[in-house]
């Protein structure tokens, strides 16, 4: 074969890909514009999420409904839910609060839309119970270790070194009284203090231990707010961040809240393996209160940042009704799932916090004894299991 054959047969195969590869541009291009209609807007609803478009499936966590059955939590019950415990009176007047914690670490549950992990729970879910006194009450807590590994509850503030969760575990199947009397007022955490306890903390074994001050504070809308994440590779690094257990819920379901009145946040960070971690309100300036253990703020702010197991009561008020968010300020944990949703409506007759459950039964500390005296265990329905 000459070589100018071999030229002439090269350049007509040039030819022939050329016109294929039109053709079939074309086609794509001609089926895109029949099927403009079945296009898929994705993104643009959180920080830093491109607007884009496509006619193929959407894999987007961001905007599946978590299934409540499996979730490890139900962030708005979570929300305003506070137990007081079952109540008793001793000879002298004291105030007795009984509780009860159910430790597992069997269970697997759904910490984001489609993803399931192996959670370590008090109560069954995460983060646990918030458990309420008021300053001088006496708390008794009986841990049940439902679980195969030693647990133990340590609460943050003043008690007894046998009190304190540390140095005995609860072996599998045993259960133990922690007895103390709630002192100073404030907001505290309570974890699991058994080791490894970066194990124990990023599988979920944490909650929220409120102490009101024996003359309480302003009647307020009151609401708890964990913040906290989740390693499902582990890796030592978060997938997922939240605040009350499932990415993004309050961002789907906003948390409904009245024109002009007191909001007060019960903020606490749990977070593993981040060093820091923090609350932004938008479109308003919130009282800060550190460790909640003063009746006079701290700080006016719109941001506060926190380490691991800090805390600190927020309180403010809306003037103008409409959305406003609120997240971390670290643009990671808000794309991963750390940011909600206020919804600000006009003011009702009929109070956000009406129709709760029996645990629920007020969401204000100015309170007595006899407001409380039919609320129940932190027993789940249904028993140990």
């Amino acid at each position: 074969m000459t070589y100018p054959r071999i030229i002439i047969l090269f350049g007509v195969a040039i030819s022939i890909m050329i016109f294929g590869i039109s053709t079939m541009l074309y086609s794509r291009t001609s089926l895109s514009d029949q099927n403009s209609s079945k296009l898929d807007t994705v993104g643009g609803h959180t920080p830093g999420y491109p607007i884009l478009q496509t006619t193929g499936d959407v894999l987007d966590p961001t905007s599946f409904v978590i299934n409540p059955k499996t979730a490890v939590v139900e962030p708005m019950k979570y929300l305003r839910e506070f137990n007081y415990g079952r109540i008793s009176t001793s000879s002298n007047g004291t105030v007795i609060r009984d509780f009860t914690l159910i430790a597992s670490d069997r269970q697997t549950k759904e910490v984001s839309p489609g993803v399931f992990y192996n959670v370590w729970t008090f109560n069954g879910t995460i983060p646990g119970p918030t458990i309420r006194a008021t300053e001088g009450d006496v708390i008794r807590i009986t841990l049940i270790n439902n679980g195969t590994k030693f647990h133990s509850i340590h609460f943050h503030g003043i008690h007894p070194s046998e009190m304190d969760g540390v140095f005995e575990g609860i072996a599998p199947g045993g259960k133990f009284t922690y007895e103390f009397t709630a002192q100073p007022f404030g907001v505290f955490p309570y974890h699991c203090h058994m080791q490894p306890l970066e194990e124990h903390i990023t599988h979920g074994l944490y909650g929220v231990f409120i102490v009101d001050p024996k003359q309480g504070r302003p009647q307020a809308d009151e609401m708890v707010m964990l913040m906290n994440g989740y390693d499902t590779d582990f890796d030592t690094e978060n997938n997922f961040y939240t605040v009350n257990g499932i990415p993004f819920y309050y961002m789907h379901h906003p948390i409904q809240i009245e024109k002009n009145r007191l909001i007060r946040i019960y903020l606490v960070n749990m977070l593993e393996f981040d060093p820091l971690n923090n609350f932004h309100l938008h479109a308003n300036m919130f009282d800060f209160y550190k460790t909640g253990t003063k009746l006079i703020p701290d700080e006016y702010t719109d941001i506060v940042t926190m380490n691991q197991a800090e805390r600190g009561i927020l309180e403010f008020s809306y003037k103008y009704p409409g959305k406003y968010m609120f997240h971390a300020h670290k643009t990671e944990f808000a794309e991963k799932g750390w940011t909600g949703l206020f919804l600000v409506k006009e003011g009702t007759s009929q109070s956000v916090n009406e129709n709760l459950n029996v645990t629920s039964i007020r969401n204000i500390t100015n309170y007595s004894t006899s407001d409380f005296n039919k609320t129940t265990s932190l027993v789940p329905t249904g028993g140990v299991n």
